[in-house]
């Protein structure tokens, strides 16, 4: 074989090479003429595209333009193409079909022996799906995959450059942090997925109040973060705090029942309350906690003075833990008395804290950090077995006084509940049925039926029940006839403005009513007036307890203060 036809040999070989590369390799590829007219498209263009070589020869790349690039993108590109002799970047096509799809573009000036642009040779490969997937990606990496919203990642993001905007033009911003109260009774009762959806429900109720430059994020759990930009004073936050709160006291349809969850809410404010991201959201949830300890479905704007530090929250942490073994908790009890008789009927134990350095501390102060912290439980067996020890001494002198014993949402929860009762009976040897339990509405409506069988396997044991706190629930009256309960205690809020404000009667009025028609016992807390006083003997309330008849005493101060009201 002479040198010639070996040239042409190998020359041949190789044009076989790269036709064979060409049309098997996994790239798309189109060449043009000078003109930009496709002459030629291998196999993975048309598996890509979805046309087929012979339709598209003659044809101008144009008719694959996805219509989301404008002009001057095409025009930019060209201009890089002619310039420098190429062009490369992501771009948007349209299939045959018309599904967009984005690619991997590479395009070559290809020049004759003269240096003038013979051919243009364009390589692209489809990368809509790892395109796709780094959106995912991106999306679990800023936000939350149970309710779409921001997670805290992208919030703090966006606070920090919302509150460089408010810096440069002498604007405010409000930071509000909220939870639900007994989120986690929803879960403990009706499981991970009916929580699931409530915080769903939750986030889009909140969402529908916010305008298009707010932000909601989820930081986990049942936490809420919002930003309230460019506002005017604190009133504007003020009014979209209320909205909140009431927006989330309507009930929630799950699962083919009714939840009811309040929410408590913190507000912090830029500049005031801090320059920094992480103080202002730690501020805002200082103001949420100040709210959940003052009776929860409300909200507190932050103040320094009363809200504090991390330091002190983690000295009174670490000295609650300690409080127990110290013996440094005590009961107080706040009598009870009946309208009709005139007689003290029963008592209210309330737990005291002694702090060796800072003195008596408030249950409104410690009792949600117990509930943080799960010291709750504990806490909640000793009161239970001190009153019923002390109930058996008081029932020497007064063989009918009853106890009333408040019982944490954690406690009614937990399955050692009624063995827990029961040997505490039977340790202190008291007659249960002068033991009356308080729970709140919150402890008992977002499971009612779970609620139901609870209560009575208590009331089997002889114990009476009280729903605490009542009216600031939102109960729905339909479960309230169900429930096996002997009291109803009115909320003391309502009481508070009883002279002043016709509306707090008028639900006064109506819970007297409505205890006398489930024939239960009807009580009046936080009785301080006179005029309240006879407001409620007038309108049949049975009894009342407050400062009017006395504040909580110690044990020691109790029977001398019992044998004097019997006397007089």
């Amino acid at each position: 074989m002479s040198n010639r036809d070996v040239k042409l040999f190998e020359q041949t070989a190789f044009r076989n090479i790269i036709k064979h590369v060409v049309e098997n390799i996994k790239e798309g590829i189109i060449i043009t003429d000078e003109n930009g007219d496709i002459v030629w498209v291998n196999e993975a263009f048309e598996v890509v595209t979805g046309y087929n070589r012979e339709e598209m020869i003659g044809k101008n790349p144009r008719i694959l333009q996805s219509g989301i690039h404008d002009r001057a993108f095409y025009k930019q590109m060209w201009k890089e193409i002619i310039e420098k002799g190429y062009w490369q970047g992501e771009i948007w096509n349209k299939r045959k079909d018309g599904e967009l799809y984005v690619e991997w573009l590479t395009v070559h000036s290809i020049y004759d022996s003269e240096g003038r642009i013979a051919n243009y040779v364009a390589i692209f490969s489809d990368i809509t799906l790892q395109k796709n997937q780094l959106e995912q990606l991106k999306k679990m990496a800023h936000y939350d995959m149970v309710t779409g919203m921001p997670n805290r990642y992208l919030f703090t993001k966006r606070l920090e450059e919302l509150m460089k905007t408010a810096q440069r033009y002498g604007q405010h911003l409000a930071v509000m942090f909220f939870d639900l109260d007994r989120f986690k009774f929803v879960n403990d009762t009706l499981g991970h997925h009916a929580g699931d959806l409530l915080l769903q429900k939750v986030a889009m109720r909140v969402k529908g109040i916010l305008q298009k430059k707010d932000t909601i994020a989820r930081f986990g759990g049942d936490e809420f973060v919002l930003i309230i930009p460019a506002i005017a004073n604190d009133d504007e936050a003020v009014q979209v705090a209320n909205m909140i709160v009431d927006a989330l006291q309507a009930p929630f349809f799950i699962n083919g029942q009714d939840i009811y969850v309040t929410a408590s809410l913190g507000v912090s404010f830029f500049p005031r309350d801090g320059e920094d991201s992480a103080l202002l959201i730690r501020s805002a949830d200082r103001a949420m906690h100040s709210a959940k300890r003052k009776g929860k479905n409300r909200f507190e704007l932050y103040n320094q003075l009363e809200h504090g530090s991390d330091a002190v929250d983690l000295a009174l942490e670490n000295d609650l833990h300690k409080a127990m073994e110290r013996g440094e908790f005590s009961l107080h009890y706040q009598p009870l008395l009946h309208l009709r008789t005139n007689q003290i009927i029963g008592v209210e134990a309330l737990i005291r804290w002694n702090h060796p350095k800072r003195g008596f501390i408030s249950p409104a102060t410690f009792i949600p950090l117990a509930e943080e912290t799960g010291l709750i439980v504990a806490i909640s067996q000793w009161v239970m077995e001190a009153a019923c020890h002390q109930l058996k001494e008081l029932q020497r002198y007064y063989p009918k006084m009853k106890m009333n014993i408040n019982l944490s949402t954690s406690c009614f929860l937990q399955h050692e509940l009624i063995d827990n009762l029961e040997r505490v009976i039977s340790c202190t040897n008291i007659d249960p049925r002068y033991l009356e339990i308080e729970l709140t509405e919150s402890t008992l409506m977002p499971n009612a039926a779970f609620a139901i069988e609870r209560l009575v396997q208590i009331k089997k044991r002889q114990i009476k029940i009280a729903i605490d706190d009542f009216g600031t629930g939102f109960s729905s009256l339909s479960y309230l006839h169900r429930f096996p309960i002997d009291t109803l205690k009115i909320d003391k809020s309502f009481i508070r403005h009883l002279s002043s404000y016709r509306g707090e009667a008028a639900i006064v009025k109506a819970i007297i009513d409505m205890g006398r028609s489930l024939n239960v016992t009807v009580v009046a807390e936080g009785v301080e007036t006179e005029k309240q006083y006879k407001f409620l003997k007038d309108y049949g309330c049975d009894c009342v307890q407050g400062y009017y008849i006395s504040k909580p005493l110690p044990f020691d101060e109790l029977l001398p203060f019992l044998h004097e009201w019997k006397a007089e």
